[in-house]
């Protein structure tokens, strides 16, 4: 990847989480207040949800600064799989965050029974309301910055946002629920919300161990590569295409055939134009192996 792309990435990054952690210090101040004054236990809960959610932009931001850092001779590869570990953690907070709002929901509903529930004010479910189209805007603001950096840790703090608005959702179908006198709906729709986040979580912690485990590239990607190989002057065929994802790059092993006949020279620099289609075609890989083979 050029050096002014890499900077580029990474200013988009520091822009879009410098943001977050904006918006969730707001949000929970606001949320908590709100709950505060409306009386409303499941508004303050939000509002600490919002509060963790400013931990794991901070994951973000250390994971992406690490995974950014030079090749060094312990590390000759680079730290490109250190963002693996940081979307690892994110999954894991986002599963726990998950199970407690899911945890929560199952206790109040089986000792709903008997249990006289204070009803609470309609500054709550503003506020609820408030909190559900902000996170949910900020989803898909993250949601597109990570798709155009490739950065599975940003992703999963997409994701994050997406969990703390369906959270929202939980609040405020319960305020609705306990205004209209079906206090019940609060920890109904909290198990609910609770599947959705844990297969987002799910979803997240599989692609980061995907990339960790050298998985291949997609076969679109792996399709276009070829087109690209075949479409150089000189090469006869592939014999072999190997790709291995490393973190959110790309490490590409091609043998290509040529004419036997050519001198060491010519069959140099094929392998050359080969090696440098592919690093121009393909910003995601970071180093390409070609090989030549006599036809």
């Amino acid at each position: 990847m050029p050096a002014d792309l890499a900077k580029q990435n990474e200013k988009i990054v520091m822009q879009v989480s410098f943001r977050s952690m904006l918006v969730n210090v707001g949000l929970a101040v606001g949320k908590v207040l709100a709950g505060l004054v409306a009386r409303s236990g499941a508004m303050v809960s939000d509002g600490i949800h919002s509060a963790s959610d400013v931990f794991s932009t901070v994951v973000v931001v250390i994971g992406y600064r690490l995974a950014g850092k030079e090749s060094d001779e312990r590390h000759p590869y680079g730290h490109e799989r250190i963002e693996c570990v940081a979307a690892i953690l994110l999954a894991m907070i986002l599963c726990i965050t998950g199970f407690a709002i899911g945890l929560t929901g199952l206790k109040k509903i089986i000792g709903a029974e008997g249990t006289v529930l204070e009803v609470p004010g309609v500054l709550a479910l503003v506020a609820a309301v408030v909190s559900i189209i902000v996170k949910e805007g900020m989803y898909w603001y993250t949601r597109r910055a990570a798709k155009k950096v490739n950065s599975g840790a940003l992703m999963a703090d997409a994701w994050h946002h997406r969990s703390d608005a369906l959270s929202s959702v939980g609040s405020m179908v319960g305020i609705l629920g306990a205004l209209l006198g079906y206090p019940i709906c609060d920890p109904i729709a909290s198990v609910v919300i609770c599947v959705f986040i844990v297969k987002a979580a799910y979803d997240i912690f599989k692609d980061a161990v995907d990339k960790m485990m050298d998985t291949a590239c997609d076969e679109k990607i792996i399709a276009h590569m070829r087109q690209v190989i075949l479409s150089q002057e000189g090469v006869a065929g592939i014999d072999r295409l190997q790709t291995r994802l490393f973190g959110a790059r790309i490490y590409v092993d091609v043998e290509i055939a040529a004419d036997g006949e050519l001198p060491l020279r010519e069959a140099h620099f094929i392998a050359e134009r080969v090696h440098d289609a592919i690093e121009r075609n393909f910003t995601e890989v970071k180093h390409c192996m070609v090989h030549v083979n006599p036809r």
